[in-house]
């Protein structure tokens, strides 16, 4: 199962194979026969001929890395569903996150396509684009739509068109050493709003009591928060390199001059330990950080709160979704909709998020008193922080199949300017040619 906000992400990448079995699909869907095309076109729900509404209908229900963790509970929701949809089944499997996608394109392309599927964002987003998987617009309420964050529903909307159902997922939050704070003159109970008023904060840190700010990674995410686009609308072309771009890049290098943050790309292991040995005061992470900083440095560990993540020039907070699809093969469209928000709507959300400690992605699920009472422990400062960043929260993602590719490129170009000093304009317009290059391939 996802960790939140890492982990999950970086295994789910598609494959060379997957690239090549999604142009196998998409051709398969998008062709010129109207009985394969996929039934989303219409704005009306379209269920499928092939069963009558008084035939059994056996719906296959696809997870990623949930058993055996969590068997009893999806046994126990499947049980439940099928006992108020009579003649309904569902046939539940579950597979390794770095195996699921190939095997669903194999799927769908040799005609057997599952019905209710769990992907990310990235590859869910990829799927809708071309027509892979249902447009939910026709099969919706506008209640039932409503039910989910709109930055996180949205992140999957493309064109108008609805491809996923969000379900689980995960922000990141601002962990503060409380007593380096203290020594700065800062007062935690009053934390930071915005990434340029954490800047402030660190700069008097640094200032007061020697300490660096904090440590990250120069990578592509940098760019959704400071409202700088990746691609172009039709993911065609590179879209960043701009005045504004230029702009984040000469900020972040005086703030690597002041000391907010630390002159290095930092894994996540080493921004453990940076924070352990109380080298910087701030974390930026999710709150699975606080499991290593528990078994790291206990002391600092009891000096450490969890508020919500300051905000860039977006004013948006990423978050890592895991969401649901149904394929446009799906022979019951209908049925595999009505399950899928069943499987995500508020009161299943809530019980998953209690079994798994997930954040979950609608909004009533976080009135539930496991968001809003704390018995002042870390983990439930960081479990309340993560809940009350959700208004803000979008799902990061590039929304082609090279993604990868394309976010190495980023961050290599970043690296070069930040750490050894390479010319911004010229690196910014080599990063541009690769991305460019990326896409063309």
């Amino acid at each position: 199962m996802k960790k939140q906000g890492r982990g999950r992400s970086r295994g789910f990448v598609l494959t060379l194979l997957s690239v090549m079995l999604l142009s196998v699909v998409l051709s398969a869907c998008g062709g010129g026969n109207k009985a394969d095309a996929p039934q989303s076109q219409s704005s009306e729900p379209q269920p499928s001929t092939e069963t009558k509404s008084s035939d059994p209908v056996k719906l296959e229900f696809w997870t990623i890395a949930l058993q055996p963790t969590f068997t009893d509970y999806f046994n126990k929701l499947i049980a439940d569903y099928q006992s108020s949809h009579p003649g309904v089944t569902i046939d539940w499997k579950d597979y390794p996150y770095d195996a699921v996608t190939n095997k669903l394109l194999t799927s769908i392309a040799s005609g057997n396509s599952p019905d209710v599927v769990n992907l990310n964002t990235e590859f869910a987003s990829q799927m809708g684009s071309k027509g892979a998987v249902l447009d939910l617009n026709g099969f919706l309420t506008d209640e039932e739509k409503g039910a989910y964050f709109d930055g996180i529903f949205n992140s999957t909307v493309i064109d108008g068109k609805a491809y996923a159902l969000p379900w689980y997922t995960g922000t990141e939050v601002l962990f503060m050493n409380t007593k380096i704070v203290k020594e700065a003159g800062l007062d935690p109970a009053n934390p930071p709003k915005t990434m340029e008023e954490l800047a402030d904060w660190a700069r008097q840190v640094k200032a007061k009591t020697g300490k660096l700010g904090y440590s990250q990674q120069f990578a592509s995410k940098l760019l959704p928060v400071n409202d700088i686009p990746i691609l172009n609308d039709d993911k065609t072309a590179a879209a960043f390199n701009t005045p504004e771009m230029t702009s984040m890049i000469e900020t972040i290098q005086k703030n690597i001059a002041d000391g907010v943050i630390m002159k290095e790309d930092v894994p996540f292991t080493k921004q453990i330990q940076y924070y352990s040995g109380e080298q910087v005061a701030f974390e930026l992470a999710g709150p699975t950080f606080i499991n290593f900083l528990k078994t790291s440095a206990p002391d600092v560990y009891k000096n450490t709160i969890a508020v919500p993540l300051p905000t860039g020039k977006a004013d948006v907070r990423l978050s890592n979704s895991m969401d649901l699809v149904v394929p446009a093969k799906s022979k019951h469209q209908k049925e595999a909709v009505e399950f899928a928000v069943f499987v995500t709507n508020a009161e299943n959300q809530t019980s998953f998020s209690k079994a798994a400690n997930t954040l979950p992605s609608t909004k009533e699920s976080i009135k539930d008193p496991f968001f809003t009472e704390t018995d002042k422990s870390l983990e439930a400062e960081a479990k309340i922080a993560s809940a009350n960043s959700l208004d803000k929260a979008v799902d990061y993602m590039v929304g082609v199949p090279n993604a990868g590719d394309i976010n190495s490129a980023i961050a290599r170009g970043l690296q070069k300017i930040f750490l050894n000093g390479a010319d911004v304009k010229s690196t910014v317009d080599a990063m541009e040619q690769e991305v460019n290059g990326v896409l063309k391939k």
